[in-house]
């Protein structure tokens, strides 16, 4: 029986449908072009080959195409049950993740890598930001996310996509040493990986180490692809720096190409929140900000998401709507909030709806509400900024400059020599 990279029995007897069933999880893990082609390749190999199935729905669940994938799911189970019981367990629990059963789903990935922990495609599911633990909405995701990465490192050695995940879940609890150090070990395994190229500008942006981080990603990302499903947010990336660094020019060039809606490609979750994101951060540095933008994005939000739930979308949902002057859809988000992050959105929703107003008094008191765990949200450290940024632009509006400066020093102690308070950025 053939093995997949990981050292786990594959039920297939195609050399090729083994072969490019491998090379397709390798682009899967490092957000590289080809993933879709490479599991359909192995399809085509073996008509009955249950993982490629899985591995195909799951890259159509994280592009958005939701029916595609319940489609191939079943296509993967009318295959019959594979020889191991490792790949029936694999089946199982992505089939009921594609399937929306979150809870079940949760329940049967974790149980499966207590068993069978080298099992990277079903273990990827509870890693990064927007993972299952990510998006949890409990509290205190970044520490069982650290505590999850760390019970499957032994299990892993130097393995550059799993290096790379574990060096993310360090660097968002706050252990930015060891993330630097880990995910050099990843790159190294990897440079391509750009998963961990990603990472690597999470830990250049956390100590504030802007040049680097614009000549790092600068470099590296003249040879990604704009295929690739990390694109449009490692664009983002390198249009956040540029405002920082007061070069409106290529920021809006970034923006208009690579991040905002009719230029960025990538999962509709990745254009809605980057876009909403860099527009607003953009507002607080005092760069004029067209209202067609904000009217663009708003009108995406309603297309891609038009049902609350996904706590994070719902945000800069929520956001972008406040901004354009969307009052139905904003106070859709604010009333029919819901899952487990639901008083978070209301909060955020009520406070962007304040902004939008001009209401700075009632934004601080929505918005210093969610100060305590917005983590809960999901996203990323830099990502959850916009709306500590978002609070510190409440509180200079009304000329509580002294505040803002104290809660800066708090939270981003690192930053207060590098970021001004006058762009919070």
């Amino acid at each position: 029986m053939f093995q997949d990279r990981y050292d786990n029995s594959l039920s297939t007897s195609s050399a090729l449908a083994r072969d490019a069933y491998i090379d397709a999880v390798d682009r899967f893990l490092s957000a590289e072009e080809g993933a879709l082609e490479g599991f359909q390749k192995a399809i085509e190999a073996d008509p009955d080959f249950a993982l490629a199935y899985a591995g195909l729905a799951r890259c159509h669940q994280i592009l958005g195409n939701v029916q595609e994938a319940r489609t191939i799911v079943q296509h993967a189970e009318a295959c019959g049950q594979p020889e191991t019981t490792r790949e029936q367990s694999h089946l199982n629990a992505l089939g009921l993740l594609v399937r929306g059963k979150v809870p079940a789903a949760y329940a049967a990935i974790r149980a499966h890598c207590a068993e069978y922990p080298r099992d990277a495609m079903v273990a990827q599911t509870c890693t990064g930001v927007f993972g299952l633990i990510g998006f949890s909405g409990q509290p205190g995701r970044e520490a069982e996310q650290l505590a999850f990465t760390s019970a499957l490192l032994p299990h892993y050695g130097d393995d550059w996509w799993f290096l790379g995940q574990h060096a993310f879940s360090q660097a968002e609890a706050g252990q930015i040493g060891p993330a630097a150090e880990t995910i050099e070990r990843s790159l190294n395994g990897n440079p391509r990986n750009a998963n961990g190229a990603h990472i690597k500008a999470h830990i250049h942006y956390e100590t504030g180490e802007t040049a680097a981080g614009i000549a790092y990603m600068n470099d590296w990302r003249k040879d990604y692809s704009k295929a690739g499903i990390l694109h449009c947010h490692i664009s983002w990336h390198v249009a956040l720096w540029a405002l920082e660094t007061g070069d409106e020019e290529t920021m809006w060039q970034v923006v208009d190409t690579d991040v905002a809606p009719g230029g960025g490609w990538g999962p509709a979750l990745n254009v809605l929140t980057d876009t909403a994101a860099i527009l607003y951060r953009a507002e607080l540095a005092g760069v004029h900000v067209s209202p067609d933008r904000w009217q663009a994005v708003s009108a995406y939000a309603a297309q891609f998401f038009p049902k609350t739930g996904l706590a994070f979308a719902d945000v800069h949902a929520a956001l972008a709507h406040a901004m354009a002057g969307n009052q139905e859809d904003l106070q859709r988000i604010a009333v029919e909030a819901r899952g487990p992050a639901a008083d978070m959105v209301q909060y955020l929703a009520n406070g962007f709806a304040a902004i939008g107003a001009e209401n700075w008094a009632e934004a601080q008191n929505h918005l210093v509400r969610t100060m305590a765990d917005h983590a809960r949200i999901g996203g990323s450290r830099a990502q959850r900024d916009l709306i500590e940024y978002a609070y510190m632009g409440a509180l200079l509006k009304q000329g509580f400059s002294s505040e803002a400066r104290r809660f800066l020093a708090t939270r981003r102690p690192v930053n207060i020599g590098t970021r001004s308070l006058n762009g919070l950025y």
